[in-house]
């Protein structure tokens, strides 16, 4: 019998938003007239899989923007992946929400239909910067949804916050993190604003309307960060990630990290099991038109080679509080100098039997494991 860390997870990629933020490379659409067939065309995906994995003991709507999804459409979604698919009776049921959707009667609905973790897309609690991001919703409605939520009965609470925007002073951000820590969040997401390839920002940022931030600009605000959290009891468990404890720490995305089992429906999802990765199409069109004709929405496959999945592990393993076993680092040329070199400079720790970054390691968790190739 597996446990619940080893249950696999189901995420539901929404392509809908309504506006396209300048920064975002994440597959999405400003439409919604595709919505009725995006909802049937999932549906039909869903039975692609039927019986290949038996048991979830997570589900994660995210995109997009899942909570503009009218009641009759989420209800919809529910009620079909409930039918196709089989939870455990404790599982995590998240959410990713919008400040400018999430009023009473929308709270009320999450709950009423079961989701028990909320994922609220604040980024800021500046107007200014709200502005510069092109966000929907402005502070006040970002601390009127978060109330709402409260009173709807939620307790599981993540705010995503982003930093090293343009403009930004360390301490604009720190009054935004104090702000978010007045309504008690079980969780926090602390992103630095990338700059991806083919977005406005891109364009801006090659127009020379703004600066990227500056590496050592982007460090600094990462560590106050880090240490400023720490300092009120939240939990660094991923690179970008707290937690106000164990327990709300985000199961669904664990699994990412942990290399656990995952199934993405939904144009451009991902999905993971026994060594292999596929994502369906980028286009919602396209995806529609793959399983009205019958066609799996599959555009591509990998399987890891023993050297390329070790060195995932380190990657994934690096970026995590768990960190790593010892014994991963076994026969590896060099390792126990390289381990030792890595104490000494502070960027992990070793104890009882495993190699646990620190905040600093946190920085460049991306680069340790080439150290050992």
């Amino acid at each position: 019998m597996m446990n619940n860390s080893e249950l696999p997870g189901l995420y539901i990629h929404v392509p809908f938003c309504g506006g396209k933020c300048p920064y975002c490379d994440f597959y999405s659409v400003t439409t919604r007239s595709q919505m009725g067939q995006w909802l049937e065309a999932l549906e039909r995906e869903a039975l692609l899989y039927r019986g290949r994995f038996s048991l979830f003991d997570s589900l994660y709507i995210g995109g997009g923007t899942p909570s503009l999804l009218g009641e009759e459409t989420l209800s919809s979604l529910m009620e079909g992946l409930l039918r196709r698919f089989a939870f455990s009776s404790d599982a995590e049921f998240t959410i990713e929400g919008n400040p400018d959707d999430v009023i009473p009667d929308k709270a009320a609905l999450f709950r009423d239909l079961g989701f028990n973790r909320i994922s609220l897309g604040v980024q800021s609690f500046d107007d200014r910067e709200l502005r510069l991001l092109q966000r929907r919703h402005s502070a006040c409605q970002a601390e009127r949804a978060l109330d709402c939520l409260r009173r709807a009965g939620f307790d599981n609470v993540g705010i995503d916050l982003m930093y090293g925007l343009p403009g930004q002073t360390q301490s604009d951000w720190l009054r935004t993190l104090g702000r978010a820590l007045e309504f008690e969040p079980a969780h926090l997401s602390c992103y630095e604003l990338t700059i991806s390839a083919g977005t406005p920002f891109a364009r801006m940022r090659e127009a020379g309307v703004f600066a990227p931030l500056e590496e050592e600009e982007g460090r600094a605000l990462f560590l106050a960060t880090a240490q400023y959290l720490a300092d009120r009891g939240y939990i660094h468990y991923e690179v970008s990630n707290y937690a106000r404890e164990k327990k709300s720490m985000c199961r669904h995305n664990r699994k990412y990290w942990n290399r656990t089992p995952y199934l993405g429906l939904g144009p451009s999802a991902h999905s993971f099991a026994q060594g292999e990765r596929w994502w369906t199409v980028k286009s919602v069109s396209r995806y529609i038109d793959c399983l009205f004709k019958g066609r799996s929405p599959v555009e591509g496959r990998e399987r890891l080679s023993p050297a390329q999945a070790s060195l995932e592990s380190l990657a994934l393993g690096f970026r995590t509080k768990e960190g790593l076993d010892e014994a991963l680092f076994h026969n590896r040329p060099r390792a126990d100098k390289i381990l030792k070199e890595l104490c000494e400079s502070g960027l992990v720790n070793r104890e009882n039997g495993r190699i646990l970054p620190t905040p600093k390691g946190f920085l460049v968790a991306d680069s340790l494991p080439l150290l050992f190739y």
